[in-house]
């Protein structure tokens, strides 16, 4: 199951994998780059960010020593520490695909996954859920490793006055709260009230300047209001640093007509060109800029998913596993067989006009695993 070859006899396609990484570590570079220029004005953020841009140059060299021995690292690790949510969000995905149970990672087995990670050079986390938020402890775990990006996104209706606080001496703690757009858009799906909500917990965070940020999922009904310049700049004067725009997929039956028109699609690379001439945040769009360093970043690439029973997965949208971190270490599930055949698929990394990849192409997916359970069988 797991691919223990030596530098020597790393495949072509896994030499690929590697020049990939490599470019997103220059974009990362990039990225906490414009960060400290949007922070300036907050010098203990801007130290802050520029402390990062060195541990994250220091975090490539380790990724790139063990790559050297055939051990794909990722920079960025993808963590859904917790299925449980305080919201019933209309069509939520996480909700559908992994309900809660009483198998979430301890506390001392989500220190122990950080420890590692930091030890294999992965000094990136986004923390998702569910809402992360419902385990606060994730936050002493953070404050042991001030060299790791702690990106988490939430619902914002459980950040108070206690967390501000553990924000405000904790700056590798970056909130991204997630909207649908404006005020009809945020409480159809979200709930009476939650933008409102949402907007005071932003301007808090703004009097007591900390770096924060926005997740955004545009679809075809939102699309006008929430790119529009208008919108953007009630946000960046509420004290918004960052904004990711995320290209809505499809996941549940009949919601087809969520899915962005062409020529939506097309007018976003322009858009976030505009919105970064104009405005002093930073702007990402996904899969828009996965496109710019080679295409989908899942399985290993760039980043791989960890769910909250501990089981690795290519990304949030691909739930299959061959590893469980209960069991294994994550050098050894980095290793995975599974991972490694989906990074020589092709059709499983290309851009394809929207959504993602992998959902898309499942039941190949599935049929990777499928091969893999074969193969050991073999072997009995």
């Amino acid at each position: 199951m797991i691919n223990k070859s030596s530098p020597e006899l790393i495949s072509v396609e896994e030499n690929k994998c590697i020049d990939f990484r490599n470019v997103l570590n220059k974009a990362l570079k990039i990225f906490f780059k414009d960060a400290l220029k949007t922070s300036l004005q907050n010098p203990v953020q801007g130290l802050q960010f520029f402390r990062t841009i060195l541990w994250q140059m220091k975090a490539a060299r380790i990724r790139s020593r063990w790559a050297q021995q055939g051990i794909p690292v990722p920079p960025i690790l993808i963590f859904s520490i917790t299925n449980r949510c305080n919201l019933e969000c209309k069509g939520c995905y996480q909700r559908e695909s992994h309900p809660s149970t009483e198998k979430e990672l301890s506390f001392s087995k989500l220190k122990e996954i950080v420890q590692e990670a930091h030890k294999l050079g992965i000094y990136f986390f986004v923390l998702s859920g569910g809402e992360p938020f419902i385990r606060p402890e994730i936050l002493h775990i953070a404050q042991k490793f001030p060299q790791i990006i702690f990106l988490v996104f939430t619902n914002g209706t459980l950040i108070n006055n206690v967390l501000i606080k553990i924000f405000k001496k904790q700056k590798n703690v970056v909130p991204l709260i997630s909207l649908e757009g404006d005020a009809d858009d945020t409480n159809k799906r979200r709930g009476e009230g939650i933008y409102e909500h949402v907007l005071n917990t932003m301007e808090q965070l703004r009097k007591n300047r900390i770096f924060f940020g926005t997740s955004i999922t545009l679809t075809r009904p939102n699309f006008m209001k929430a790119t529009s310049p208008e919108f953007i700049r009630s946000l960046v004067d509420i004290g918004c640093k960052f904004f990711l725009f995320i290209d809505y997929t499809p996941i549940q039956e009949n919601t087809e007509d969520l899915v962005l028109l062409d020529d939506q699609r097309m007018q976003v690379t322009s858009l976030m060109k505009s919105f970064r001439r104009h405005f002093s945040s930073l702007f990402i769009a996904v899969p828009w800029d996965e496109i710019e360093v080679g295409g989908c970043l899942s399985a290993g690439r760039g980043f791989v998913h960890i769910n909250a029973e501990g089981d690795v997965e290519p990304c949030p949208f691909a739930p299959i596993s061959d590893s469980n971190l209960k069991e294994i270490p994550l050098k050894e599930a980095l290793q995975s067989e599974f991972l490694s055949r989906i990074r020589q698929i092709p059709e499983l990394s290309k851009y394809t006009g929207g959504g993602c990849a992998l959902w898309k192409n499942r039941e190949l997916v599935k049929s990777q695993l499928l091969k893999e359970n074969l193969a050991d069988l073999g072997d009995l």
